[in-house]
């Protein structure tokens, strides 16, 4: 079917009380993954595409691959800007054809990214996209995106109100405990429920968690068998993240797991068979394995059967 904005999934994730998974990808693999799993389930999904991505494979390339696969499946599909850094990187994803962005200038003083987020807000609407931006700051690294502990701050619920009002944004992604990449503390990383709540019962608006992967022990104890170097790396629990989308969370980011299957199983192939040089022999499993991992976070967000 054809792309819908992040608005239109998120707006019926946010009433229906269940999330939806944004997966980012970088290549073919990937968003075949994710979509079949999609389809076979029957979940709305988004795809995202970092600025990341778009240095490495190229943004109109990724974003007409994906509009081209999801025109194939019948569940909702939209494509994603994830941390955009500037009012010109969400007008060049746009251009290319995105149906939902997000500006990221929550590194800025609380007006100057009211200012910014309006601008974006502004251009996007008028093109039919959807926005989400961000108010407080995760802890973590992905990608260009790198805040220390001592730089991250939980979001305030009643300067989240004002800064909704004032922007027109159409989701917000907040900041709770979680944090970006693989390692988010030890044991079960500390999940702000009440603040949630608290965000949730004064707008309608769907909320974002970013930093949502699991990070499961199975996944990295076989990164480790198969050669792989990872700390000590803890994940947002699955009981958290369902807890999350009954109390206003509607869009859950997911890059790390992914990320973690598909290095896993080309290092399994690759290990196995130090002979081949096949590369769908290579990444076919890797396909296999992130299917795993979509298939487990679209039934824990219970965005499976919703399509």
């Amino acid at each position: 079917m054809p792309l819908v904005t992040g608005g239109v999934i998120l707006t019926a994730a946010r009433a229906g009380k269940y999330g939806v998974g944004a997966f980012n990808s970088n290549n073919l693999e990937t968003t075949q993954a994710v979509l079949e799993v999609a389809e076979a389930l029957k979940s709305p999904v988004i795809l995202q595409i970092s600025e990341g991505a778009r240095k490495y494979a190229g943004t109109e390339t990724l974003a007409h691959m994906m509009a081209d696969m999801a025109s194939r499946v019948s569940v909702p599909v939209a494509i994603h800007l994830d941390h955009g850094s500037s009012f010109e990187s969400c007008k060049t994803a746009i251009d290319a054809g995105f149906t939902s962005v997000m500006i990221d200038a929550s590194h800025d003083a609380f007006e100057e990214n009211i200012r910014v987020t309006k601008e974006v807000v502004d251009m996007a609407h008028a093109r039919g996209v959807t926005v989400e931006a961000e108010l407080g700051r995760l802890g973590g690294i992905e990608e260009h995106v790198d805040v220390s502990a001592e730089d991250a701050f939980l979001t305030d619920p009643e300067e989240a109100l004002e800064f909704i009002r004032r922007t027109g944004i159409d989701y917000l992604a907040v900041a709770i405990g979680t944090s970006h990449g693989a390692y988010k503390g030890k044991g079960r990383p500390f999940i702000d429920h009440a603040r949630i709540e608290k965000i949730a019962s004064l707008t309608p608006i769907p909320l974002v968690m970013h930093g949502a992967s699991g990070v499961p022990t199975w996944l990295t104890e076989r990164f480790k068998a198969a050669g792989g170097e990872i700390g000590d790396a803890a994940g947002i629990h699955d009981e958290d993240v369902s807890r999350s989308t009954q109390n206003g969370i509607g869009k859950v980011n997911i890059d790390t797991d992914l990320r973690l299957a598909f290095t896993t199983a080309v290092r399994e192939v690759l290990n196995a068979s130090p002979k081949e040089f096949d590369p769908r022999k290579i990444l076919g499993p890797s396909r296999d394995l992130m299917k795993e991992i979509a298939s487990h976070r679209m039934k824990v967000l219970g965005s499976a059967g919703k399509a």
